[in-house]
C-alpha cells in the first residue's frame, strides 16, 4: 500500500515535477525546470484564467452535446484482421487505429467513459467506442502525443499493456506509464525529431505547441509532440494537440509530403488560441505539412469547449472546399484507406436532423468499455 507522501506526490504532481528536472538531458525543449514551447506562451492574468473556468463550468451555451445518438459502425476483431494494409479507423476523439504492414497501431487511447481524473465528474462520451477494449487485436504499438486525460486514459493503457508490444511517448510520459506498472522494456521515449523504425514503420516525434499535466503542480513536467508515421508506401501526420505555429512548415519540409493528416479540429475557443487551433488554422497546418487528404479529429466524442458539438465539422468542411483541400470525415468505426480515402458522409447533419424531428433521447450512448480515466 502506498504511503501518504507517495499518494500526495502523485496526486498533487510533486513527483512528476521533480522527475521533470531529471529529463533535460540536452533537450532544447527543457529549461531546467519544465518543458516549454518554441514560442513563449503569452502571460495570462489570474482574472482571465478564472473567467475561462467559470464560463466552461457555468455558462455553457446550448448544443455542445448531441441530442440524438451518433452513428457508430460496430467493429469486430475479424473485421480488423480482414482489412488490408493502410486501413484506418477512427474510434473516437483522437483515438485512431491503423493497420500498417499487417500490424496494428493505436494513437492516444481513451476507451473510458469520461476524460477526467474522476469516475463521476468531467466530460462524458457522446458515443460508445466502435469496438470493446477487450476485442481489440494485439497491438504492435501505442503512440502517445501527451498526457492530458482526453488523450491518455490510465485504465485503458493498463488494459492494453499485456497485448501491446511497445509504447511510444514524448519525454516524461513514458515515466508515467512505468509508474503505473507498464514494463519498462516496452516504453520508448522521444524528444522532438528523434526517430525509430519498428516492424517496417518509421516514427518521428515532431514539434507541437501545447502543454501537459494531470494534477495540480505537474504542469509541463512532460513533453508533448506530434508524429510522422511512415512506411515504404504511406506517410501519415498525427497532430496530437497543438496551437498553430511556424513548426508545421518545418515538419512539411523535413517529413512531408503526407498522404493523410490527422489534425485537431475541435475544443477550440478564442480564449485559448495558443494551445488549440481554429478550423482555419487546421486547414493551414494541413497545407503547411504538405498533406494530401485531411481527416479532422479531436471532435465528436467529448464536450471540451464552448462551441456546438458539430461546428468543427461544418467549419472545416467549408474552409477545405474553399482552399481545394480534400477532406475525409468518416463515421466512428468506418474504415478509411490511407492511400485512397473516401470523403465520407455528412453524418453529423443526420444527427441534427434526427434530434430536430424526434423527442430527444438519452444525451449519450452507454459506454461499453470498462474503466474510467484516473490520474
Amino acid at each position: 500500500m502506498a504511503s501518504i507522501p507517495d499518494f500526495l506526490g502523485r496526486t498533487l504532481g510533486f513527483a512528476a515535477a521533480k522527475r521533470s528536472r531529471t529529463l533535460a538531458n540536452g533537450s532544447t525543449q527543457h529549461d531546467g525546470a519544465r518543458f516549454r514551447n518554441v514560442r513563449p506562451r503569452p502571460q495570462e492574468s489570474l482574472a482571465k484564467s478564472l473567467r475561462i473556468i467559470w464560463n466552461v463550468l457555468f455558462r455553457k451555451p446550448g448544443g455542445t452535446v448531441p441530442s440524438a445518438a451518433l452513428p457508430v459502425d460496430a467493429l469486430s476483431r475479424a473485421d480488423l484482421h480482414a482489412a488490408p494494409h493502410g486501413s484506418l479507423w477512427r474510434l473516437g476523439h483522437s483515438t485512431m487505429l491503423m493497420k500498417l504492414r499487417d500490424e496494428f497501431w493505436l494513437t492516444d487511447p481513451v476507451f473510458g467513459e469520461r476524460a477526467s481524473p474522476f469516475k463521476r465528474l468531467g466530460p462524458k462520451r457522446f458515443h460508445a467506442p466502435p469496438i470493446d477494449l477487450a476485442d481489440l487485436p494485439p497491438l504492435r504499438g501505442v503512440i502517445l502525443s501527451h498526457d492530458h486525460y482526453d488523450h491518455l486514459d490510465r485504465e485503458t493503457v493498463l488494459a492494453l499493456a499485456a497485448s501491446t508490444g511497445v509504447f511510444l511517448t514524448p519525454l516524461g510520459v513514458g515515466d508515467r506509464l512505468i509508474e503505473w506498472g507498464i514494463d519498462v522494456a516496452k516504453v520508448r521515449q522521444f524528444d522532438w525529431w528523434q526517430s525509430a523504425s519498428i516492424a517496417g514503420v518509421t516514427f518521428t516525434s515532431t514539434p507541437a505547441q501545447h502543454f501537459s499535466g494531470r494534477s495540480l503542480f505537474d504542469g509541463n513536467s512532460t513533453l508533448w509532440c506530434s508524429w510522422s508515421i511512415a512506411t515504404d508506401d504511406l506517410r501519415v501526420f498525427f497532430s496530437g494537440d497543438t496551437g498553430y505555429f511556424d513548426g508545421f512548415r518545418e515538419i512539411g519540409e523535413r517529413m512531408g509530403p503526407f498522404d493523410v493528416t490527422l489534425i485537431e479540429t475541435g475544443a477550440y475557443d478564442p480564449q485559448w488560441p495558443y494551445v488549440h487551433m481554429q478550423p482555419e488554422e487546421t486547414v493551414q497546418a494541413h497545407l503547411d505539412v504538405r498533406g494530401r487528404w485531411l481527416v479532422p479529429i479531436h471532435n465528436g466524442t467529448f464536450d471540451l469547449a464552448m462551441h456546438r458539438w458539430q461546428e468543427p465539422f461544418e467549419r472545416v468542411m467549408g474552409l477545405a472546399a474553399a482552399r481545394s483541400v480534400m477532406l475525409a470525415t468518416p463515421r466512428m468505426g468506418e474504415r478509411l484507406h490511407l492511400a485512397d480515402p473516401q470523403r465520407g458522409e455528412r453524418w453529423w447533419r443526420e444527427v441534427a436532423e434526427e434530434a430536430a424531428a424526434t423527442k430527444p433521447r438519452s444525451r449519450v450512448w452507454p459506454c461499453r468499455a470498462a474503466g474510467d480515466a484516473n490520474s
